[in-house]
């Protein structure tokens, strides 16, 4: 599943194409659950992102695409996989396959609110630390995955983000010291950051530290479990990542 900054590449990509405020002139695809036929000839007003969710404004609606485990798309090119959603401007094309696509109506920050993406200028991290502190019974593993906090945070970030701050991921959030807490909530960002600079190089999996690892960079064994409500594919690293394990004073 592409986690946020895959999402920003897509938006930046499309964004350097210089489409400004293109018309629909046609729709195809096998989308079900709306009428396609009601982005035709319609003029698209921006293109967003947050966190996995790749977003065409257009006046009164929005098209939202989630591309879920192996969705993936084409700018400019089709291939045979069958379309879910495919968007013909005057001089360019948008192809979407094997993600889900939804129709939001009215303006799309009745929807969304951009402080809680790690990779949005409006990301507001005093926001993240509050609702963590209303969720002490959580576990780190599973509040980092947690997209009404950390939206576009995915696996792979919420693993290396433990690694960095050196948090094991069963620990509770009410027993992380504040410092601690504060450094897991800046490192979800900083790390994201990273993260989009490495895929935009094509060296994102040189960086890894203990995701898909054997060893940590210390030459440690790194453990692979599924942890958490989430049951998610967790690596990290017993000897230098610390479980809190008594509520911090």
């Amino acid at each position: 599943m592409p986690e946020g900054p895959s999402i920003v590449i897509l938006k930046d990509l499309i964004r350097e194409l210089h489409l400004g405020k293109p018309e629909v002139l046609e729709v195809a695809g096998n989308i079900k659950n709306f009428d396609k036929n009601r982005l035709l000839h319609q003029k698209v007003e921006d293109f967003k992102s947050w966190g996995k969710h790749f977003l065409i404004c257009f006046e009164n609606f929005t098209i939202r695409i989630h591309f879920m485990l192996f969705g993936s798309y084409l700018i400019n090119a089709r291939k045979k996989t069958p379309l879910k959603l495919g968007l013909i401007f005057k001089n360019d094309e948008l192809n979407f396959y094997t993600c889900k696509a939804d129709l939001l109506e009215g303006n799309v920050r009745k929807h969304y609110t951009w402080e809680n993406d790690v990779m949005a200028d409006e990301w507001n991290g005093d926001a993240a630390i509050k609702k963590l502190k209303e969720n002490p019974q959580l576990m780190v593993c599973d509040v980092l995955l947690d997209q009404q906090i950390f939206s576009g945070v995915g696996n792979i970030i919420k693993n290396e983000v433990l690694y960095r701050t050196r948090i094991h991921p069963l620990t509770k959030i009410e027993n992380l010291p504040t410092p601690k807490l504060r450094a897991l909530v800046k490192e979800a960002r900083h790390y994201s950051f990273d993260f989009l600079k490495w895929k935009k190089e094509n060296t994102l999996s040189k960086h890894w530290e203990v995701y898909n690892q054997k060893e940590c960079p210390l030459k440690h064994k790194v453990t692979k479990k599924e942890l958490g409500k989430t049951h998610r594919q967790t690596y990290f690293c017993e000897t230098c990542q610390k479980i809190y394990t008594e509520a911090k004073k």
